[in-house]
């Protein structure tokens, strides 16, 4: 069979590589050439991708380290792909973005108060690279079928996405970079050693194996299946992030440069949530239904918490970071309530919360580049100078907060319902934070774009979105558009890997609605 997903990922890889020899608009050019070939080959697989198949599809499998039972494989179902899509899509998106973006320095160089201007470039060259590799790493975790080889994408896309925050960040970079990586780190760490134990429980009942077909045939004790999950839980809350594992996220995407930020809480945090259904429902179905009261409560609180952060927030990219802790709330209580419904949601909230929050990460670094401040107080009367770009950030807070008609509104929507069907008063608590998205998205756009225009905006706001700008994030918004409208593609990608994860692996179905007596 034709090896589609090794090219898939190798492509980006091998563009990343091209970096060495290449620089200035050349590198650029060449990165985004890579990364839309590898737009067209995934295009090009999902066309070849069967929804009425259960299982893995265009599945590679070759045996690599053989002591531990470790094996080159991979396999693409519903979930992968859709993310693999997301991933495709995002990465050229983010080189066209950042095409224009200022010379960055070197830690330690000086920067103006802001941590804009500079003095030195890394170069253009080192940029695209890292975020070709940061989508290769990406793409193989996503089609891994085997849980050693999955943990080394899932670790090693740790340093392409450290060095885009300390080498092109703000003034903080040094920090946010640091801090993002002992987290990382951290929950790799713990996560090594539920891997370690997986497969001395495989080696126990046979030939060892990582394979994630053998695995979902062991039978686990009750205690050794929940020390498993905990170590595998924790690394993927962090990665999520979860409350109360978040806190890298805010400080690590204010410090990043605005397509970096999108690549990582648009792509890299994907990966947790992600494996939470692959890996962690899959492999440990029963401590997964054991942990639900503890995981819903803190999704909950991400929720919650994150909103009205947002709210508080008085930078642009810290404020969209925190807004990203609270989607990712619903996501993890659409995974945890254990019905087809609010699964597929959180699956396709995972795919919207990358196209919105690309959206807002990219309109709100053009409006930064142009007045050269983060601070959402330096702003005001924006739409008066430049309407399209203005238009942009409130298209893209608008899907922030789910409104009906865009895609983000009917993931949304599913997580509620699905959750309610199971869990209604988890439901009726995480409503609250619809309430709260409708606050911090106005209040953002509010203080940034309406009013008399300050004579700071009026002096450097003179040119609405150029050309690359429009075309990063046009495409974007009209995919936002389209899903909002016909879903349907996406869903009955999704649709049967959902329902088979829950129905063949955690062994539930979905309750069954109860009609009251006066209704008969």
């Amino acid at each position: 069979m034709f090896p589609w997903l090794t090219i898939l990922g190798l492509l980006p890889l091998i563009g990343g590589l091209a970096m060495i020899f290449v620089r200035g608009t050349a590198a650029k050019q060449v990165g985004l050439a890579f990364s839309l070939v590898t737009l067209v080959l995934a295009i090009i697989v999902a066309f070849t991708y069967n929804t009425g198949t259960k299982g893995f599809q265009l599945a590679e499998q070759a045996t690599w380290i053989k002591a531990i039972g470790a094996h080159y494989a991979l396999g693409l179902d519903g979930i992968g792909l859709t993310l693999v899509l997301l991933t495709a899509f995002l990465t050229p998106v983010v080189l066209i973005a950042s095409w224009n973006d200022p010379d960055l320095p070197k830690p330690g160089e000086p920067v103006s108060p802001d941590g804009t201007a500079v003095t030195h470039r890394w170069g253009a060259h080192a940029f695209v690279g890292l975020i070709l590799a940061t989508e290769g790493f990406a793409l193989f975790a996503f089609t891994a079928t085997d849980v050693f080889l999955f943990y080394l994408f899932f670790e090693v896309i740790l340093f392409p996405m450290y060095f885009l925050i300390g080498g092109f960040g703000g003034a903080r970079r040094a920090y946010a970079a640091g801090k993002f990586l002992l987290f990382g780190l951290f929950g790799g760490f713990v996560m090594l050693a539920a891997v370690i134990g997986l497969g001395i429980v495989s080696a126990q009942h046979g030939a060892p194996s990582y394979l994630l077909t053998d695995l979902t045939q062991l039978h686990l004790s009750t205690n050794v299946e929940r020390w498993l999950f905990v170590g595998f839980m924790i690394a993927f809350a962090i990665k999520a992030p979860m409350v109360p594992f978040h806190t890298w996220l805010p400080d690590s995407v204010e410090q990043s440069t605005p397509g970096g930020a999108v690549m990582l809480a648009g792509v890299m945090d994907k990966l947790g949530t992600f494996a939470m259904i692959r890996f962690c429902l899959q492999l440990f179905p029963d401590a997964s239904k054991w942990a639900t009261p503890v995981v819903m409560v803190l999704a909950i609180i991400s929720i919650i918490y994150g909103a009205l952060m947002a709210i508080g927030s008085k930078d642009l990219h810290r404020l969209i970071g925190w807004t990203s802790v609270s989607h990712f709330g619903f996501i993890v209580l659409g995974i945890f309530a254990f019905t087809t419904q609010s699964a597929s949601g959180a699956t396709f909230y995972m795919l919207n919360h990358g196209l919105s929050t690309a959206a807002l990460f990219l309109a709100a670094g053009f409006m930064i580049k142009r007045r050269g401040s983060r601070d959402i107080s330096d702003f005001g009367g924006v739409v008066k100078a430049t309407p399209l770009l203005a238009g942009l950030l409130l298209f893209g807070a608008l899907s922030a907060l789910a409104l009906p008609g865009m895609s983000s509104f009917i993931s949304e929507f599913m997580v509620l319902a699905g959750t309610f069907s199971r869990h209604p008063i988890y439901a009726v608590v995480a409503t609250i934070g619809i309430v709260l998205a409708a606050l911090y998205a106005l209040i953002m756009y509010q203080r940034t774009a309406t009013g008399v225009p300050t004579a700071a905006v009026t002096e450097k706001f003179t040119v609405d979105l150029s050309g690359k700008e429009r075309l990063a994030l046009i495409p974007v918004a009209l995919v936002i558009l389209v899903l909002g409208f016909f879903p349907k593609p996406i869903l009955s990608i999704i649709n049967p890997t959902v329902s088979d994860t829950l129905t063949q692996h955690v062994g539930l179905t979905d309750p069954q609605p109860h009609a009251s007596e006066g209704g008969r």
